[in-house]
C-alpha cells in the first residue's frame, strides 16, 4: 500500500498538526509502515509532538544570481527588463541587486549579453531527516527571509515520500506552498473548527483539493453552518475532537493525545481507519460556483508600474501578526479597531482573510489584482525540441504525447511567470499573458476606512496583493486625513508577512503557551530583527500554560521586545465572532478590559509619542 495523506486547512490554528501527529502515532501502533513530511516549512511543528531523533540534516540550496561583475556589466538594461520580480534596477549606470525580491528563475542570467551576472550556490533553507519510533520523520525549515522559496523547500521534502502511508502536515491556507503540498495527494484531510472563521476559510481550501474530506477539532457547535456547509456540499465528516481543555493542555507541552490520554485512543483508531479507507476509495465533492460571467470592465485594474512607483504619506503603522495561525490575532485586531474607532485599516492575511467577518466592511471600489505572467504554449508552433523544459528552474512544464509528435504544457499550478521558457523558445511559440490572482477592495467599516483584499485558489504573488492592499491603504489614510493605520498581517515567516512588515514602525506579535507557539514565536521574532523593526508580544489563552506564558516574557526580554500583557482564556470570545463583533462591543466585562490596558500599553509606545 502507498498512499499520500495531506492534513491541511483553511487558516492556521484547528489543530492541523494535533491531528496529523496523532494520526501519524495511532498508524504506527496499527503496524503501518508510516513516513511524516512536515511541509509546513515556515513553522514546523510536527518534530514538538513526534520528538524524532534527528540523525541527517543537509543545506538546501539554488543556484541563484548573487552579485555582478561591475567590470563586464555593460549597464545596458536587458536584465531588468526580462526580470518579473524587481529584484534588478539600473539607476545611474550601476545595476543594483535585490536578492530577497529574486525567485531564481535565471531569466537575467539568460539574457546578459556579455555575462556579467555571477550565480553561486545560495541557501533557501534546511531539510532534517529522523525517526520517531517506527516513523520515518523528515521536515524543512525556510531559512529567515527566504519567504519565496517554500514551495522549492517543500518539494525537496515530499522528495522524502517512500512505500507505505505517508503523512504530509501542510501548511495553512489556499496559497501555493500548501498547492504543492496537497496537488498529488491520494487524499487531503482538511481539519477545522465549527468557528465563523473555520467555516469561511474551509470554504476557500475545499476550492483548493482534489478529495477533501473533513474532521472537526473543538466540535462545539454554537449553530449548523458548518454541517450545513458540509452536507450541502457533499463533504464527509470523518471525525469529531472534542472541545476538551485536557487536550489543550496534553498539547501545550508537546504530547500526543494518544500517548498521554487513553480515553481517545479508540477515537482516533476510529479516524485513522476511515482517512486510510477514503484514500483507498476518493469521493468527489461540490465545489463552491465562482463566477465566469464577471466582466473585467465592471472592476479596476491598477497599473504595475504605477504601484510600484507610488508613495504615498506613511501613517504611524502597527502590523500584527503571528509565528502561527489560530493565536486570536485576528480578534484582537478588531477589537483595537474598535477601541481607537477613526483609523486606516488594511487586512493583509490575503491568503485566508477573516478580519470582514467581524467588521463587516461595505465595498466601494473593488478591483482586479494581477501579481504577473502566465506562460502559455501554443501546440500549432510547438516543435517538442524541450528546450524551454530543460531551462524551467520550477519544474512547470510537461512534455505531452500527442499523436507521434511530442508537445510541451504548461501546468498552471507551477508557473510562476518568470518568461524564461519564452526567451529560450526557438519557434516563438510561448507567449507570457497577464493573469488574474485574486481581487482588492476598498470599503468602509464602523470603525474607519478599510483595505483589503482576496487572493486567488492556488496563486502566487501573495507578497505582492500584500503591497497593494498596505498601498490602498495609505491612499484611503491621504484622503480621509488619518495618521494611524493598523495591519492584520499574515501568520508564519514568508512572503506575505514579509511584505506586511516591511516599513511599519511596530510589530505586535500573538501568541499561545504552547511549545508550538514559543517554536513559532521564535521564527517570526527572527524575521523582526532581520528587518530591523520594533516589537512587543502578547500571550493570548495565557492561563492554559502559566509555565510557558513566563518563559514567553523571558523570551520577548532576551529579544528586545515589549511584553505587553496576557489574556486569559474566554469562551466570549468565540461567542463574538459568532455574533460578528469584536469582543469590546459583545461584553464590558474583564476580558475587554484586559485588552483596553494592552492597546494603552502599545499606544505610549507606537502612537502617541510620534503624533
Amino acid at each position: 500500500m502507498n498512499l499520500n495523506i495531506a492534513i491541511s486547512s483553511g487558516k492556521g490554528g484547528t489543530g492541523k498538526t494535533f491531528i496529523a501527529t496523532n494520526i501519524a502515532r495511532t498508524l504506527e501502533q496499527s503496524k503501518h509502515s508510516v513516513r511524516y513530511l512536515d511541509c509546513d516549512v515556515e513553522a514546523p511543528n510536527g518534530h514538538l509532538f513526534l520528538k524524532p531523533e534527528i540523525h541527517k540534516e543537509e543545506t538546501v540550496t539554488l543556484l541563484s544570481p548573487m552579485e555582478v561583475d561591475t567590470d563586464k556589466c555593460t549597464a545596458c538594461g536587458k536584465c531588468v527588463t526580462a526580470c518579473q520580480y524587481n529584484a534588478l534596477a539600473l539607476i545611474k549606470g550601476k545595476l543594483l541587486f535585490f536578492q530577497n525580491m529574486c525567485h531564481i528563475c535565471g531569466a537575467c542570467t539568460l539574457v546578459c549579453p556579455t555575462d556579467a551576472i555571477i550565480e553561486k550556490d545560495r541557501e533557501i533553507g534546511k531539510l532534517k531527516h529522523g525517526r520517531s519510533g517506527s516513523i520515518d520523520f523528515h521536515y524543512g525549515l525556510l531559512k529567515t527571509g527566504e519567504g519565496g522559496m517554500s514551495p522549492r523547500v517543500i518539494k525537496r521534502v515530499k522528495q522524502c515520500a517512500s512505500d507505505g502511508i505517508n503523512i504530509l502536515d501542510s501548511s495553512p491556507g489556499t496559497a501555493c506552498p500548501v498547492v504543492e503540498t496537497v496537488k498529488d495527494a491520494d487524499l487531503c484531510v482538511l481539519v477545522t473548527d465549527p468557528t465563523p472563521f473555520g467555516v469561511h476559510d474551509l470554504k476557500l481550501a475545499v476550492d483548493m483539493c482534489r478529495e477533501p474530506v473533513v474532521v472537526v477539532n473543538r466540535a462545539d457547535y454554537m449553530n449548523r453552518d458548518l454541517k450545513t456547509y458540509c452536507e450541502v456540499s457533499g463533504l464527509e465528516i470523518l471525525g469529531e475532537i472534542p472541545d476538551d481543555r485536557k487536550i489543550a493542555e496534553c498539547y501545550s507541552v508537546g504530547n500526543l493525545a494518544v500517548d498521554e490520554l487513553p480515553e481517545y485512543r479508540s477515537l482516533f483508531q476510529e479516524l485513522a481507519d476511515a482517512i486510510v479507507r477514503r484514500a483507498q476509495n476518493p469521493k468527489s465533492v461540490q465545489r463552491s460556483k465562482t463566477p465566469k460571467d464577471q466582466k473585467l470592465k465592471s472592476f479596476q485594474q491598477i497599473d504595475p508600474q504605477q504601484e510600484k512607483n507610488y508613495k504615498a504619506p506613511k501613517t504611524h503603522e502597527i502590523v500584527v501578526i503571528s509565528g502561527k495561525g489560530g493565536t486570536g490575532k485576528t480578534s484582537l485586531v478588531a477589537s483595537f479597531c474598535a477601541l481607537e474607532k477613526n483609523i486606516a485599516i488594511a487586512d493583509c492575511d490575503v491568503d485566508a482573510a477573516d478580519l470582514h467577518l467581524i467588521l463587516k466592511p461595505e465595498i466601494q471600489e473593488r478591483g482586479w489584482f494581477s501579481g504577473g505572467n502566465l506562460a502559455t504554449i501554443d501546440p500549432d508552433k510547438c516543435t517538442g525540441c524541450g528546450i524551454c523544459a530543460e531551462h524551467c528552474r520550477f519544474e512547470a512544464i510537461h512534455s505531452k504525447q500527442a499523436g507521434d509528435r511530442i508537445h510541451y504544457k504548461v501546468d498552471v499550478l507551477s508557473c510562476e511567470g518568470c518568461g524564461v521558457c519564452s526567451i529560450v523558445c526557438p519557434e516563438n511559440a510561448i507567449k507570457n499573458a497577464t493573469s488574474i490572482n485574486g481581487e482588492w477592495y476598498l470599503s468602509d467599516t464602523r470603525f474607519g476606512p478599510m483595505s483589503h483584499a482576496k487572493l486567488g485558489v492556488a496563486e502566487e504573488n501573495s507578497g505582492k496583493l500584500v503591497t497593494q492592499v498596505r498601498n490602498n491603504k495609505d491612499r484611503l489614510a491621504e484622503r480621509l486625513g488619518l495618521k494611524k493605520s493598523l495591519i492584520d498581517g499574515s501568520p508564519g515567516t514568508g512572503c506575505p508577512v514579509i511584505a506586511s512588515l516591511t516599513g511599519a514602525n511596530y510589530a505586535l506579535v500573538v501568541t499561545e503557551p504552547t511549545v508550538s507557539g514559543v517554536h513559532d514565536l521564535k521564527r517570526v521574532l527572527d524575521v523582526i530583527r532581520f528587518f530591523r523593526i520594533p516589537s512587543g508580544v502578547i500571550v493570548n489563552k495565557s492561563d492554559l500554560n502559566p509555565k510557558i506564558t513566563e518563559e514567553i516574557r523571558l523570551l520577548s526580554k532576551q529579544n528586545g521586545s515589549d511584553f505587553l500583557g496576557t489574556i486569559p482564556y474566554d469562551r466570549q470570545i468565540t461567542e463574538a465572532q459568532v455574533a460578528g463583533q469584536s469582543i469590546i462591543e459583545y461584553t464590558d466585562g474583564p476580558i475587554s478590559e484586559t485588552i483596553l490596558l494592552i492597546w494603552k500599553n502599545v499606544k505610549e509606545r507606537v502612537l502617541n509619542p510620534t503624533l
